[in-house]
């Protein structure tokens, strides 16, 4: 039962990391496009580089939430002390990452 679960496991962190490596190049992409087309437009260019920078700020948290839980999952199956200090180092690192991107996106609001 055991082997099963560390086969099943083993997959969905792989199918977790490849979603938000997915998420991450969709938003980079977008963040790239948007950038350029502020820059080239030269109406409104900060606001239109503000928004750009708030949408790729939302798709970094959800990539770093998922990729969270990848690490968290893969940490479950095999609980090691040098994989639980390595994944305590990460989330801590992934959460103050986006402390400072939810305050960003929240300074920006008002």
């Amino acid at each position: 039962m055991k082997d099963w679960l560390t086969i099943i496991g083993g997959n969905v962190v792989v199918i977790i990391n490849a979603i938000a490596l997915v998420i991450i190049v969709i938003g980079t992409i977008e963040a790239f496009f948007r950038s350029i087309g502020a820059l080239l437009n030269r109406s409104e260019t900060s606001h239109q580089l503000r928004d750009g920078y708030l949408r790729y700020a939302h798709w970094l948290i959800t990539g770093l939430s998922f990729q969270l839980a990848a690490d968290i999952i893969e940490t479950a199956i095999t609980p090691t002390w040098d994989e639980i200090g390595r994944l305590g180092v990460v989330a801590l690192i992934r959460t103050f990452l986006n402390f400072f991107l939810e305050r960003d996106l929240a300074e920006a609001k008002q």
